[in-house]
């Protein structure tokens, strides 16, 4: 009788290691399975990276100041890594399938921080909090960042950005501007659409900083005569 029952307990200990073994298995494929659906799932968006080519216009005043860039501000129903589209007036929605690689007020910062980088205009340019003792601190508000129909049979990408220069020290405000660009889309589809915001970032990038930099000479030359 202990015999049998011996034999019996083996049996079973040897089915729950089986048992044990295949569940693990299965954990260990599970992921491979998953990435596999994942890849063929039609439903998985394609992430846009605009790359606005923006170049330094040779007429814009070089200075010997410093500037911080705080972070950007953003309104909230375009602080998204979603495409927002407002096919009427009353109406938002976002591109189905389609996103950001970064959020509106990242690729308005990169840019600016590159081309002011670039133009050999200041001595030094950089994020707020970096440690750069600036003289002038830039702040910007992303107020649109859409693509807008506006009545339309294609849409517009429009971004509205609101910019405020002040003197670091005294915090007195230099100068405050609200940029305004559309740019109409070739025609309804993702990619064109996301053309246009490349061409629309691009040409605020190149406004804010021209402006930026006049303002600042101005001031700086007040506060000297």
């Amino acid at each position: 009788m202990k015999t049998g029952l011996g034999n019996r307990e083996s049996g079973i200990g040897a089915r729950v290691v089986m048992i044990a073994r295949g569940l693990a298995m299965l954990a260990a494929l599970a992921p491979l399975a998953g990435c596999s659906l994942l890849g063929g799932r039609k439903d998985v968006p394609t992430v846009y990276a605009p790359q606005p080519a923006v170049q330094a216009d040779a007429g814009w005043p070089s200075v010997d100041w410093q500037l911080a860039i705080a972070a950007v501000q953003v309104a909230r129903p375009v602080d998204s890594l979603r495409i927002a589209v407002r096919p009427t007036p009353q109406e938002m929605q976002v591109y189905k399938g389609a996103g950001w690689a970064q959020r509106p007020g990242e690729m308005l910062e990169r840019s600016l921080l590159r081309v002011l980088e670039d133009s050999g205009k200041l001595p030094a340019v950089a994020r707020a909090g970096t440690g750069v003792q600036a003289d002038y601190r830039l702040v910007l508000d992303v107020r649109r960042f859409e693509s807008d129909y506006a009545g339309a049979a294609t849409p517009s990408a429009v971004i509205e950005v609101n910019a405020t220069l002040l003197h670091a020290q005294d915090r007195d405000v230099v100068a405050s501007r609200t940029f305004l660009q559309a740019t109409p889309a070739a025609g309804t589809a993702v990619p064109e659409v996301v053309a246009a915001f490349e061409r629309g970032l691009g040409t605020v990038t190149r406004d804010i900083a021209g402006w930026t930099l006049a303002s600042g000479r101005a001031h700086g030359g007040a506060r000297h005569d």
